[in-house]
């Protein structure tokens, strides 16, 4: 073999293990990133004032029964609001996957067998969330984080309570009396300017100092912690409005019979205006004017 025969050869074999190399090479520097991994963008920036680990700026607490479908969207969305959050999914009576799914989306779970009954979710919520804020949203309506964070800014801006300023539909003929009952406990509460606000419609959201005027059980029964809200002086604004009526429509079915939900609503408002009564007077704190009643007896 020639002296130029074996440059070759040698050349050869040096781009050979050159060309296998390249690849290995190439796996070897290549980031490995997850579907889906990325920085979180959160809308509220964080805040210079520092905060607790433990003790986290904000609460979002999601009661849930059977909703693994929507569960992780909704975890998801919350996580995005700010840096220093915790999510609480309290997951009540499912049969389906929804504990996992919120847990997988990164939702701090609270698991009850049995079903809590309406609004309780929030009470068990509530009473396990460390935050300065608590927001409250629904498990089977996604709402996108830039819609929620109005109202945790409200809070950070000095209001108590933070309403989605949604009146229902009042244009209908008959009013649903669900939308009255609201409209007319902000009247009672001389409050007309909520119109038809309410803490039963999410999304919400609270300071805690808010939530220690009000305290945790009467999160229960929302028109009751509305009425203590407005009643001990504290600052109610309706600061945003998101139209969940239109986004959780297709969740209405036809009924025959009275809608057992709306029943339970309408007591509910029965039980704020018996407080009123009972901490106000029978007139629920309204003047009776020039009447002078005992002469009448």
């Amino acid at each position: 073999m020639t002296v130029l025969q074996r440059r070759r050869t040698v050349h050869s074999a040096a781009k050979l293990m050159s060309r296998k190399r390249k690849p290995l090479h190439k796996r070897r520097v290549k980031p490995v990133r997850k579907k889906g991994a990325g920085t979180r963008r959160y809308v509220i920036p964080p805040i210079r004032e520092e905060i607790h680990p433990n003790n986290p700026l904000l609460s979002v607490i999601i009661p849930a029964m059977n909703e693994e479908k929507t569960i992780g969207r909704v975890v998801r969305q919350a996580l995005r609001i700010c840096k220093n959050s915790e999510v609480i999914a309290v997951v009540n009576g499912s049969t389906d996957g929804t504990a996992a799914a919120a847990q997988a989306a990164g939702a701090r779970v609270l698991l009850y067998t049995e079903a809590l009954g309406h609004d309780a979710g929030r009470r068990m919520g509530a009473a396990a969330a460390r935050g300065r804020i608590l927001l409250f949203t629904d498990a089977d309506i996604p709402i996108p984080a830039e819609q929620l964070a109005p109202y945790v800014q409200a809070i950070l801006d000095g209001t108590d309570v933070a309403l989605n300023d949604y009146d229902g539909p009042v244009k209908r003929n008959p009013v649903h009396p669900v939308v009255e009952a609201k409209h007319v406990l902000n009247s009672i509460l001389a409050r007309p300017d909520l119109q038809g606000a309410s803490m039963t419609a999410i999304p919400h959201a609270l300071s805690r100092r808010a939530l220690d005027v009000i305290g945790v059980p009467s999160l229960e029964v929302p028109p009751l912690a509305l009425a203590k809200a407005v009643s001990s002086g504290l600052e109610v604004r309706a600061v945003h409005h998101v139209p969940v009526g239109k986004m959780n429509a297709v969740r209405v079915k036809r009924r025959s019979g009275p809608d057992p939900l709306s029943q339970v609503v309408l007591n509910d408002h029965l039980t704020a205006i018996r407080w009123i009564t009972d901490e106000l007077g029978p007139r629920g704190g309204y003047s009776d004017l020039q009447r002078v009643r005992c002469l009448t007896r």
